[in-house]
């Protein structure tokens, strides 16, 4: 039998063949609280580390900079202090505590559905829902740029899964037709995508999910606290809300927290308490953690002005982008590319911006497909007017450099 090192020798070989296309991540460290400006080692930066530097930070997905608003804070700690840590099982078992309960009925009054079911990470909350919805002899169709806990979850389920184009709904349409001996029939998709920052065809969605009688799943994770008069997502903004059977979000972007949840009817939520097998083998997430999402749930309803001001600053930072000859392609959110192309590109752009001051991350394959890499800043409630003039100005001058 060969020792645990002769087995993991192919290791060695295979870091440095990441390390020859530039596509190896380092592990960093953050120092303190995350928030505007964030104090990081260990920087992936062309290879370079930045030990205790203070940055601009437009890598956070903290939206609406609730990680570190007092009141969420207060909220964990009075939990914290009345019940310790762990939650100490499944949710099934003793796991689900008052303050879980109260969230899941908070969640489910906030985005208008009937039930809502929290889970540890919106990863488990998508892994385990798409497999719990549909498996052998169904079918699935799926953005080609949904989050990998949305691909992860296809896969998961044995079903046959059809990839259609980025946000093509002709091709969907032709994908469904050639499907009809299937069982059931499911349409995933992210409703914001995480690396393009453009929106799903909800509308459309909806409408071929009605004609061809599919379900259909939108996961919200990065929409929910900012998109919609009310901030429960891009079905809101466009007002598809009550035509989305299964809607997945996540405490741990503009809620500022951690974990994930599912909202919609009674009869969903208590299947997936049965069939769900994240939820019903992973510990529950801490009672703190629910508190403290609480707390910034009342916060996205009290304060709508936290989302409407962050998406006037992400539009006006387009603009100005866009105007200096970057390519963002169709981003309307939060969330804006700069498209590179190789890794090599986005690497020296993103060590550029550092040495300004910027912590903007170079994203690679696998984040994304080959030839594709780019610079991806995400906006922050609490960026300044002053960052992002100064941030405008280093895109400036970092495409006098490039050229």
């Amino acid at each position: 039998m060969s020792s645990p090192s002769q087995a993991l020798a192919w290791l060695d070989d295979a870091l440095a063949e990441l390390d020859l296309q530039q596509l190896r991540r380092q592990l960093r460290t953050r120092y303190g609280a995350q928030g505007a400006t964030i104090d990081v080692d260990g920087l992936d930066v062309d290879g370079r580390d930045v030990d205790g530097r203070r940055l601009i930070n437009f890598a956070s997905n903290d939206y609406l900079a609730l990680a570190d608003e007092p009141v969420v804070r207060r909220a964990a700690l009075q939990v914290l202090e009345r019940e310790g840590v762990g939650s100490g099982a499944s949710p099934l078992i003793v796991g689900r505590s008052e303050a879980h309960a109260r969230l899941e009925t908070a969640l489910a009054e906030f985005e208008g559905s009937e039930a809502a079911l929290l889970f540890p990470s919106g990863f488990a909350a998508n892994s385990g829902t798409i497999p719990a919805l549909a498996g052998p002899g169904d079918a699935i169709f799926s953005d080609a740029k949904n989050h990998a806990s949305l691909v992860d979850g296809c896969r998961l389920s044995r079903a046959e899964v059809h990839i259609y184009r980025h946000g093509d709904v002709d091709h969907l349409r032709e994908l469904l037709a050639g499907s009809s001996t299937a069982r059931r029939r499911l349409i995933v998709t992210d409703s914001l995508f995480s690396m393009d920052g453009d929106l799903a065809p909800l509308t459309q969605l909806a409408d071929l999910a009605e004609q061809c009688d599919a379900m259909l799943l939108v996961d919200e994770a990065h929409a929910t606290g900012v998109f919609g008069r009310q901030g429960r997502g891009v079905a809101e903004h466009l007002g598809v809300e009550d035509r989305v059977d299964v809607k997945v979000g996540t405490l741990s972007k503009a809620l500022g927290v951690a974990g994930g949840f599912v909202a919609g009817s009674q009869a969903l939520v208590a299947w997936l308490a049965n069939r769900d097998r994240p939820y019903v083998f992973s510990t529950a997430a801490p009672p703190a953690m629910a508190a403290a999402a609480l707390a910034a749930l009342r916060i996205v309803e009290e304060q709508p002005q936290r989302r409407c001001e962050l998406l006037e600053a992400a539009a006006n930072l387009r603009t100005h982008l866009f105007e200096q000859g970057w390519q963002i392609g169709k981003s309307e959110s939060q969330i804006v590319p700069i498209y590179l192309g190789e890794a090599d590109a986005a690497l020296a752009a993103a060590a550029h911006l550092a040495e300004r001051g910027f912590l903007v991350p170079a994203i690679r394959p696998p984040s994304v497909p080959p030839g594709e890499a780019l610079l991806r800043l995400s906006l922050r409630w609490d960026h300044t007017s002053e960052m992002l003039a100064e941030l405008v100005e280093a895109f400036r001058e970092l495409q006098v450099v490039a050229r």
